[in-house]
């Protein structure tokens, strides 16, 4: 009687033993639509998403474990390998809010160790040449994969799963192959037949090697571009006792018009908890004049840039566009001067106050401040605060701090251009809003940092944490923001990010308290696109009733046809009126009294 080998007494051995030829086809194309499945969508319905990857490495072993003798090795590794596949599958899907670091990791050890074994096999005695170029070729493409998920640990469920998903296609057709030409040599005379299915295999091989390639290729360049804080940005180690103080400046020239002069400072402000803190920003004068001309002010407060340190605006290639402002040499036309605040938090250590009012509202302030001491800028008393989306947030806030925290700065009026104005509302419908994800992964991850009892357990799904963390580190300019984006279109269909009210408990308890003032005091013009689908004009219009209903003197143009950036750009009838309105403030012409609507 023949000995029958230990592993074939294996239950997974059995299988391998008596599986039926249609079982296998179906198990390959079972795995062929899951990895397509994983690649197409990767990120719809985040919480499913963890249960394909499970479901996936468990048919990778099993798969792994039921291949016929002649096209795998019969060494009790393949075995422990399959086996790791399959614990580590039922781990994930008895877990499914297992991070993605974590199933990065365990998905690059396991294509690594598998790439490893293939590489192993190629060298075995006894083997054609076919043979040894097929196993090298799919060990190489495992190596490649699994180094791809060990050197993205912060990438979300998006490019695991495309790693992890293409894989699984590979391993799908592989076998596909293979089962379809078993039933078509069946019976024939396979001395002919023999090279050509092995050679097809070792077609199929290298192919895997050129799609790993080609996805390093594509994705390397996502790594690259990013900004790098420098050493301006350090605090000293002694700082100023008061807010508002200049600490270094030097010379900047990035974005500058060729009649200007610009520098980057360093200056002291006040912190979410009261205390002093060091911000950064940038100040960018006419130049000419005489020894006794006086630049007017624009505090220009810009829009969302990133959450992470390295998202200052100072620090991009071009800082003013990266914020919105897309007319400086307009301003400096004027014979103004700009002075735009990073905020803590950008450039400086954070966290950064994301949407927090108060802390923004003096980092715009003591800019101005700081920068006045600047000799070579002989900057005047006179201001107008300009911010859009997130600065139009902070502008309001400014202003309506300006006369109690620094009364030196003449505030004449606050253009609000698109602002994040009632901020319960518009985080309540993030997920409606284009983009939104992005956003709310800024905002919560501001809010979390900062505000008592936030936290990521509570508000955020477990299949969208990871998600909406790797979102936050990445500026809206960054090259992998392309990720972000990919994410997003893959995830319209998805349930809300939130697993819980965030407008209810801490959360909403924050943001109720950082939505801007409806009273400011100086003259307020609020810019609105009418096309808007980030903060959208309903928004809008019911903020600026309440504005109006406070008793502020509110002057609303909506632009027909206009989105949220776009109503920012030179050629927008916005930036005419923005400059002729900042004109009569700084001639202090009379604003009118009560609220007037213009529809553009």
């Amino acid at each position: 009687m023949a000995r029958t080998s230990i592993l074939h007494r294996l239950p997974l051995g059995r299988v391998h033993a008596g599986m039926p030829e249609w079982l296998r086809v179906a198990l390959a194309l079972v795995t062929l639509v899951l990895g397509a499945v994983i690649v197409i969508r990767p990120t719809t319905a985040l919480d499913v998403l963890a249960l394909l990857l499970g479901g996936g490495m468990v048919l990778t072993g099993v798969v792994e474990a039921t291949s016929r003798p002649e096209e795998g090795s019969r060494r009790w590794w393949r075995y422990l390998l399959a086996a790791g596949w399959v614990g580590v599958g039922v781990f994930v899907l008895l877990w499914p809010a297992l991070t993605v670091r974590a199933v990065a990791v365990i998905t690059g050890i396991l294509l690594l160790v598998n790439g490893a074994a293939g590489i192993v096999g190629a060298f075995r005695r006894g083997r054609g040449w076919d043979a040894r170029i097929a196993d090298a070729a799919f060990g190489a493409t495992g190596i490649i994969f699994g180094v791809l998920a060990l050197g993205w640990p912060d990438i979300t469920l998006l490019v695991v799963a495309v790693v992890f998903g293409s894989w699984l296609i590979m391993r799908g057709v592989t076998d596909l192959w293979t089962a379809i030409r078993r039933r078509r040599d069946a019976g024939k005379d396979q001395t002919d037949a023999a090279p050509r299915r092995r050679w097809g295999r070792t077609v199929m091989a290298v192919g895997s090697v050129a799609l790993a390639v080609v996805t390093v290729l594509v994705t390397a360049p996502l790594r690259e571009g990013s900004t790098v804080v420098d050493e301006f940005y350090a605090a000293p180690r002694d700082i100023p006792d008061e807010p508002g103080q200049l600490i270094r400046a030097e010379e900047f020239t990035r974005e500058v018009p060729a009649d200007a002069q610009g520098w980057r400072i360093l200056y002291t402000t006040t912190g979410v908890d009261g205390k002093v803190r060091v911000a950064s920003g940038l100040v960018v004068t006419p130049r000419g004049g005489d020894e006794d001309t006086r630049w007017p002010v624009i505090d220009w407060n810009h829009g969302t840039t990133g959450y992470a340190q390295h998202c200052a605006p100072s620090l991009q290639e071009r800082p003013f566009w990266a914020g919105a402002l897309y007319f400086p040499r307009k301003v400096i036309a004027e014979g103004w001067a700009i002075v735009a605040t990073d905020y803590i938090g950008l450039g400086t250590q954070g966290p950064h106050p994301y949407l927090f009012g108060k802390p923004s509202a003096y980092a715009s302030l003591d800019a101005v401040r700081a920068a006045r001491q600047l000799d070579e800028a002989r900057l005047d008393r006179r201001t107008v605060i300009w911010g859009h989306s997130q600065g139009g947030h902070a502008a309001l806030w400014a202003g309506a701090l300006a006369q109690t925290y620094a009364p030196e700065v003449w505030v004449r009026g606050v253009a609000a251009l698109a602002p994040a104005s009632d901020l319960p509302t518009i985080v309540k419908h993030v997920d409606d809003v284009t983009g939104g994800s992005i956003f709310a992964s800024y905002a919560f991850a501001a809010y979390s940092a900062i505000a008592p009892d936030v936290t990521y357990d509570r508000y955020v799904r477990p299949g969208a944490q990871t998600f909406v963390r790797s979102m936050a580190q990445r500026c809206l300019t960054d090259p992998d923001m392309a990720l972000s984006i990919l994410a997003v279109l893959g995830t319209t269909q998805d349930p809300d990010v939130f697993a819980e009210d965030p407008t209810t408990g801490p959360l909403g308890a924050a943001l109720r308290a950082n939505a801007a003032p409806t009273l400011i005091g100086p003259p307020v013009l609020v810019g609105q696109g009418a096309a808007d689908s980030i903060v959208l004009p309903s928004v809008q219009d019911d903020f600026v009733a309440r504005m109006c209903e406070a008793g502020q003197r509110v002057d609303y143009r909506r632009y027909a046809g206009f989105q949220h950036a776009q109503v920012m750009e030179g050629y927008s009838p916005l930036a005419a009126d923005l400059l002729e309105w900042t004109r009569g403030r700084f001639a202090a012409t009379d604003a009118g009294l009560g609220c007037t609507v213009t529809e553009k």
